[in-house]
């Protein structure tokens, strides 16, 4: 697939990115009309794997709603949100701005992250739980994160396992409780083309632009896309809980995630990776 054809598909996702947005604030999934809670998005090895963030400058990138980003301000950090698209900048602004956090976000596409942030450089970049889905090109991806880096800097990536991936993020009309595998968990192949009226959330149907693309990538698409950047792989962990219920047999646990009862196989859901420079 040529480079014009990945430009399109994510200006695709960049319109639906903004048309879901308004779907996002409204919805009980993120529960922005509640007292927010940017830490319950995180598992408890993250922030172990992160440790002190005091004083740190640390950016987030694919932001969206930028409550993750709040996090890192509220542990010391001078956090920085990038994302693509125009309305999540927007809201991710309101948001920090009501909680009293002085986060800039930035619009930007991340392979254009280096120019948008005029060279500046970072502690640590973070990214994850649905971002990297939307990048046909982990290579170009990785060189990016490392012009981003300060020397000795860290990249921490806690996303969804590319198993996980393969199951389907959200239940089909209809769908019971088996799991089932619905794509690939390589990649290589063409993206996959999602025409969606909603989202992974419980709100309202989106409008305007409903189409979307993603890229599945390999747990060892990741680490080589990595490798091949310069970067040193210093930690990867698996975790089988995931921060809302996906099935419907899935239990609570002590975290206040959610994870398969002890009947079910015992498979990762998502996972986290710590490299340096």
């Amino acid at each position: 697939m040529t480079s014009a054809e990945h430009e399109r598909m994510m200006r695709a996702n960049q319109a639906n990115w903004d048309a879901r947005t308004p779907v996002h604030l409204a919805s009980r999934f993120y529960g922005l009309h509640e007292k927010l809670d940017p830490s319950r998005w995180f598992a408890a090895f993250e922030w172990e794997d992160l440790g002190d963030l005091t004083g740190l400058d640390v950016l987030h990138l694919q932001c969206h709603l930028g409550t993750e980003t709040i996090a890192f301000a509220e542990r010391g950090a001078r956090a920085v949100g990038l994302d693509i698209s125009e309305e999540s900048v927007r809201a991710a602004t309101d948001i920090a701005a009501r909680a009293g956090a002085d986060i800039p976000y930035v619009r930007a596409n991340v392979y254009d992250a280096v120019d948008a942030l005029e060279g500046r450089r970072f502690d640590v970049v973070y990214t994850g739980k649905g971002a990297l889905c939307y990048l046909p090109d982990l290579d170009r991806w990785a060189a990016v994160v490392a012009q981003l880096l300060r020397p000795g800097g860290r990249l921490y990536i806690a996303e969804f396992h590319p198993l996980f991936n393969s199951l389907g993020p959200k239940p089909a009309e209809g769908e019971g409780g088996e799991l089932l595998l619905r794509h690939d968990y390589l990649g290589g192949r063409d993206a996959v083309h999602r025409d969606a009226t909603y989202t992974y959330t419980d709100g309202p149907a989106v409008r305007g632009a409903t189409e979307s693309y993603e890229w599945m990538h390999g747990l060892g698409d990741v680490v080589n896309a990595l490798i091949g950047a310069g970067l040193h792989i210093r930690r990867l962990r698996e975790s089988d809980e995931l921060p809302w219920s996906r099935w419907p047999q899935m239990t609570r646990t002590p975290s206040g995630w959610w994870r398969l009862p002890e009947t079910e196989p015992r498979i990762p859901l998502l996972y986290g990776l710590l490299a340096s420079r």
